[in-house]
């Protein structure tokens, strides 16, 4: 009999509450300037629908609450989506959703994807399968909006090593490049028991999106390299963001 296969890398990790220790200094201020001048470039009328993909716990799908829309977040974590329940109200709502699945057909007035939520999927046909389901959960006109890593820029200026103290414990981190991901090795003790967690992104690049978007119907209008909107250049931007909207 075949060995039982376990959870995912990502399953395990987003469900750990070491992954939210790790990344708690995340910049609220920086992601909420970034969403405020994305919605400057494109015409959302208020209250469009909109789907936060791998919402996490939360903070995008609030602010885009706060700014007067329909919001839902859906997240694969169970313990992301049991925090976010916290802050439901009317016109915000969180589920458990894998987002290489349909949520709801035509429905969406745009979609965003942020901070490098997305490329988990160990085959890249998986990865295809989530710009496919939110083309067909946008309505005809809908913005999908993915913020991505620009993967040459990452390759060329990988830190292989480096110790992060967090509340007392020390995150070992090691990267590598390896079957066109980056790897990235966590470990760290807590209460005398060692810890192993890994992340895996693959090196997606500007072409593979060109592609998934025109198989899905995406058309791109934008292509951003940083959190101030500024032009994508693939050797020195950071980050790579589409704005793409559904034909």
């Amino acid at each position: 009999m075949a060995a039982t296969k376990g959870p995912s890398w990502f399953e395990s990790w987003f469900d750990s509450p070491y992954y939210h220790l790790l990344y708690k200094d995340r910049n609220d201020k920086e992601a909420k300037d970034f969403l405020d001048l994305l919605l400057t470039r494109i015409h959302l009328t208020k209250p469009s629908r909109v789907l936060d993909l791998a919402c996490g716990k939360g903070r995008h799908s609030i602010h885009l609450n706060q700014r007067g829309y329909d919001v839902t977040g859906v997240d694969l974590s169970e313990e992301n989506i049991n925090f976010c329940k916290q802050f439901e109200k009317e016109g915000l709502h969180f589920y458990r959703h894998d987002m290489r699945q349909l949520l709801r057909t035509n429905y969406f007035d745009a979609v965003f994807n942020l901070f490098t939520s997305f490329g988990y999927f160990e085959r890249e046909h998986e990865n295809e399968l989530v710009i496919q389901a939110t083309a067909k959960n946008l309505k005809t006109g809908g913005y999908f909006i993915i913020d991505y890593l620009n993967s040459h820029y990452a390759e060329k200026h990988l830190v292989t090593s480096q110790t992060k103290e967090v509340e007392g414990i020390r995150f070992h981190i090691q990267k590598r490049i390896e079957n066109e991901k980056i790897i990235k090795d966590i470990r760290f003790k807590d209460q005398d028991k060692d810890y192993h967690f890994q992340e895996e992104v693959r090196l997606l690049s500007p072409q593979d999106f060109l592609l998934f978007f025109a198989r899905a119907g995406l058309s791109v209008l934008e292509i951003y390299g940083d959190y101030a909107l500024e032009n994508f250049s693939i050797e020195q931007s950071r980050r790579l963001i589409f704005v793409t909207r559904k034909l």
